[in-house]
Protein backbone atom coordinates (compact mmCIF):
# COMPACT_ATOMS: atom_id res chain seq x y z
CA UNK A 1 0.00 0.00 0.00
CA UNK A 2 2.80 2.54 1.07
CA UNK A 3 4.33 2.49 -2.91
CA UNK A 4 3.49 4.91 -5.33
CA UNK A 5 4.16 3.03 -9.06
CA UNK A 6 5.31 5.65 -11.18
CA UNK A 7 2.55 8.04 -13.50
CA UNK A 8 -0.22 7.35 -10.41
CA UNK A 9 -0.19 10.72 -9.16
CA UNK A 10 -0.75 11.64 -5.47
CA UNK A 11 -2.37 14.64 -6.61
CA UNK A 12 -1.95 18.16 -8.14
CA UNK A 13 0.35 21.12 -6.04
CA UNK A 14 -0.45 24.79 -7.47
CA UNK A 15 2.28 27.01 -6.32
CA UNK A 16 1.92 30.66 -6.60
CA UNK A 17 4.69 31.80 -7.04
CA UNK A 18 3.79 35.77 -5.49
CA UNK A 19 7.03 38.13 -5.37
CA UNK A 20 10.96 38.17 -5.46
CA UNK A 21 12.41 40.44 -2.67
CA UNK A 22 15.64 42.00 -3.27
CA UNK A 23 17.02 39.67 -5.89
CA UNK A 24 20.26 40.33 -7.29
CA UNK A 25 21.78 42.09 -9.71
CA UNK A 26 22.46 40.55 -12.98
CA UNK A 27 22.25 43.70 -15.23
CA UNK A 28 23.68 47.14 -15.30
CA UNK A 29 21.65 48.11 -12.09
CA UNK A 30 18.54 45.42 -12.34
CA UNK A 31 17.40 42.45 -13.46
CA UNK A 32 14.89 40.66 -15.67
CA UNK A 33 14.00 37.90 -13.61
CA UNK A 34 12.08 34.96 -13.70
CA UNK A 35 11.26 31.56 -11.66
CA UNK A 36 12.03 27.57 -13.25
CA UNK A 37 10.38 25.06 -10.88
CA UNK A 38 11.54 21.36 -11.39
CA UNK A 39 9.86 18.47 -10.05
CA UNK A 40 11.11 15.40 -11.83
CA UNK A 41 10.86 15.85 -15.28
CA UNK A 42 8.26 18.61 -15.46
CA UNK A 43 9.70 22.24 -15.75
CA UNK A 44 7.43 25.49 -15.25
CA UNK A 45 8.13 28.80 -16.00
CA UNK A 46 6.80 32.21 -15.50
CA UNK A 47 6.59 35.18 -16.96
CA UNK A 48 9.80 37.57 -17.03
CA UNK A 49 9.76 40.96 -15.43
CA UNK A 50 11.78 43.17 -16.93
CA UNK A 51 14.05 45.39 -15.05
CA UNK A 52 12.95 44.79 -11.22
CA UNK A 53 14.77 43.14 -8.27
CA UNK A 54 11.83 43.02 -6.15
CA UNK A 55 9.40 41.41 -8.66
CA UNK A 56 5.72 40.64 -8.53
CA UNK A 57 4.70 37.84 -10.42
CA UNK A 58 1.65 36.21 -8.57
CA UNK A 59 1.39 33.54 -11.15
CA UNK A 60 0.16 29.58 -10.52
CA UNK A 61 2.25 27.05 -11.11
CA UNK A 62 0.99 23.47 -11.23
CA UNK A 63 2.90 20.26 -10.97
CA UNK A 64 1.98 16.58 -10.67
CA UNK A 65 2.56 15.15 -7.63
CA UNK A 66 3.83 11.60 -7.33
CA UNK A 67 6.42 10.91 -4.78
CA UNK A 68 6.28 13.21 -1.80
CA UNK A 69 9.68 12.69 -0.97
CA UNK A 70 10.73 14.63 -3.84
CA UNK A 71 11.89 18.25 -3.18
CA UNK A 72 10.33 20.76 -5.29
CA UNK A 73 13.65 22.93 -6.57
CA UNK A 74 13.46 26.79 -7.61
CA UNK A 75 15.70 28.45 -9.83
CA UNK A 76 15.90 32.18 -10.45
CA UNK A 77 17.27 33.65 -13.84
CA UNK A 78 17.59 36.80 -15.43
CA UNK A 79 16.92 37.48 -18.79
CA UNK A 80 19.04 38.13 -21.41
CA UNK A 81 18.58 38.41 -24.90
CA UNK A 82 21.50 38.09 -26.85
CA UNK A 83 23.08 35.94 -24.18
CA UNK A 84 22.63 33.12 -21.68
CA UNK A 85 20.36 33.91 -19.12
CA UNK A 86 22.14 34.18 -15.70
CA UNK A 87 21.42 32.28 -12.67
CA UNK A 88 20.08 34.59 -9.73
CA UNK A 89 20.17 31.98 -7.64
CA UNK A 90 18.22 28.71 -6.59
CA UNK A 91 16.52 26.98 -3.62
CA UNK A 92 14.57 23.53 -2.54
CA UNK A 93 11.39 22.49 -0.74
CA UNK A 94 10.32 19.89 0.84
CA UNK A 95 6.78 18.87 0.12
CA UNK A 96 6.39 16.40 2.95
CA UNK A 97 5.17 18.55 5.71
CA UNK A 98 2.48 19.54 3.54
CA UNK A 99 1.45 16.64 2.24
CA UNK A 100 0.95 15.25 6.23
CA UNK A 101 -1.42 18.08 6.86
CA UNK A 102 -3.35 17.38 3.66
CA UNK A 103 -3.85 13.98 4.95
CA UNK A 104 -4.83 15.40 8.18
CA UNK A 105 -7.90 15.48 6.57
CA UNK A 106 -9.32 18.81 8.98
CA UNK A 107 -12.55 19.86 7.74
CA UNK A 108 -14.86 23.02 9.48
CA UNK A 109 -12.25 24.78 11.18
CA UNK A 110 -12.07 28.59 11.47
CA UNK A 111 -10.26 30.41 8.81
CA UNK A 112 -6.26 30.97 9.68
CA UNK A 113 -6.23 28.04 12.37
CA UNK A 114 -2.33 27.04 12.00
CA UNK A 115 -2.31 23.49 11.38
CA UNK A 116 1.95 23.32 11.50
CA UNK A 117 4.46 25.53 11.49
CA UNK A 118 7.99 24.21 9.68
CA UNK A 119 11.27 26.10 10.92
CA UNK A 120 13.92 27.21 8.94
CA UNK A 121 17.04 24.85 9.49
CA UNK A 122 20.36 24.19 8.00
CA UNK A 123 18.39 21.99 5.51
CA UNK A 124 15.94 23.67 4.41
CA UNK A 125 15.84 26.67 2.61
CA UNK A 126 12.88 28.31 4.20
CA UNK A 127 14.04 32.46 5.18
CA UNK A 128 11.27 32.35 8.20
CA UNK A 129 8.62 30.00 10.18
CA UNK A 130 6.35 28.57 7.58
CA UNK A 131 2.74 28.02 8.25
CA UNK A 132 0.21 25.51 6.80
CA UNK A 133 -2.83 27.57 7.38
CA UNK A 134 -6.25 26.74 7.00
CA UNK A 135 -8.29 29.53 4.76
CA UNK A 136 -11.75 29.11 2.96
CA UNK A 137 -11.88 25.20 3.00
CA UNK A 138 -8.21 24.66 2.24
CA UNK A 139 -5.48 24.13 3.30
CA UNK A 140 -2.27 26.69 2.10
CA UNK A 141 1.00 26.33 3.22
CA UNK A 142 2.95 30.31 2.73
CA UNK A 143 6.77 30.52 2.47
CA UNK A 144 9.65 32.64 1.97
CA UNK A 145 12.63 30.73 0.40
CA UNK A 146 16.26 31.97 0.93
CA UNK A 147 18.41 32.00 -2.35
CA UNK A 148 21.41 29.74 -2.40
CA UNK A 149 24.44 30.14 -4.43
CA UNK A 150 24.17 34.09 -4.76
CA UNK A 151 24.94 36.94 -2.60
CA UNK A 152 21.14 38.09 -2.18
CA UNK A 153 17.59 37.72 -2.85
CA UNK A 154 14.25 35.91 -1.14
CA UNK A 155 11.48 34.17 -3.07
CA UNK A 156 7.69 33.95 -1.62
CA UNK A 157 5.06 31.34 -2.61
CA UNK A 158 2.45 29.98 -1.33
CA UNK A 159 1.25 25.89 -1.77
CA UNK A 160 -2.53 24.49 -2.62
CA UNK A 161 -2.83 21.14 -2.75
CA UNK A 162 -5.81 19.74 -5.84
CA UNK A 163 -7.02 16.58 -5.13
CA UNK A 164 -7.36 14.42 -8.04
CA UNK A 165 -10.86 11.98 -8.46
CA UNK A 166 -8.89 9.04 -7.66
CA UNK A 167 -5.90 10.38 -5.44
CA UNK A 168 -4.16 7.93 -3.02
CA UNK A 169 -3.24 10.72 -0.58
CA UNK A 170 -6.53 11.06 1.63
CA UNK A 171 -7.03 7.40 1.70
Amino acid sequence: MGDNPTGNALGLLRIKIKRGVNLAIRDVNSSDPYVILRLANQKLKTRIIKKSLNPEWNEDLTLCVADPNEPIKLYVYDHDTFSLDDKMGDAEFDIRPFLEAVKMNEEGLPNGTIIMKVRPERQNCIAEDSCIVWNDGKLIQNMFLRLRNVECGEIELQLQWIDLPASKLGA
